[in-house]
Parts: C-alpha cells; sequence; structure tokens
C-alpha cells in the first residue's frame, strides 16, 4: 500500500533553516508527482509547493517563493523540502503528497513551529 513517512520538523527560530523528508513506498515513486501541503492552525491546508515526477519542473506558493526549494531522489524514493529564511507565519503542520488513480495520499504531518 502507497505509504509516506515524513519527517525533519521541530521548533526553530525566525530566519532559521529546516529540512523536511518524505520517504514514498508502496507505488513507483519516479513516476508520479509530489507536493508539500501545509495547515496553520485554524485554515485550511494549502499548496506550498509541487515538483514533477522527473523533478525537472517545480512551482511554489507565492508566499514561500525564494525562500523554500522543493526537490526529491527518485533512488532513494524520497521527497524533500529545503526551508531557508523561516517567519513566524510558516508555522504549520506539514503534508507530503501524491495523487494517483483519483486518490490524494498524504503523509503524516510534520509540525514546524517558528518562534523565538
Amino acid at each position: 500500500q502507497v505509504q509516506l513517512v515524513g519527517s525533519g520538523g521541530g521548533l526553530v527560530q525566525p530566519g532559521g533553516s529546516l529540512r523536511l523528508s518524505c520517504e514514498a513506498s508502496g507505488f513507483t515513486f519516479r513516476n508520479y508527482a509530489m507536493s508539500w501541503y501545509r495547515q496553520a492552525p485554524g485554515k485550511e491546508r494549502d499548496l506550498v509547493a509541487r515538483i514533477s515526477s522527473t523533478g525537472l519542473n517545480t512551482n511554489y506558493a507565492d508566499s514561500v517563493k525564494g525562500r523554500f526549494t522543493i526537490s526529491r531522489d527518485n533512488a532513494k524514493n524520497t521527497l524533500y523540502l529545503q526551508m531557508n529564511s523561516l517567519k513566524p507565519e510558516d508555522t504549520a503542520v506539514y503534508y507530503c503528497n501524491t495523487h494517483m488513480g483519483g486518490i490524494d495520499y498524504w503523509g503524516k504531518g510534520i509540525p514546524v513551529t517558528v518562534s523565538l
């Protein structure tokens, strides 16, 4: 079965960096686009970044452009999100995601808190 296992969150000060990882199994990872979403307290889950199956194409929410980088290692079946220059408004639970056969698959949420 499809499994997405995320890791790498935590508490960081404003201006700091974190790297999230999402290890995939149960499907042919290299064939599917992958995404990161986040959900802040009391808000809807929003798309943060998406990467094509080959990794050649990426797109980002305006709020994270220039600060976050999505990448993937298809040999390791792993998706990454490098987050730099973090702001308090980046505080949220982050989710990796893939969509196949009309179904959304979600990893377990990764809490990220940006605070002094």
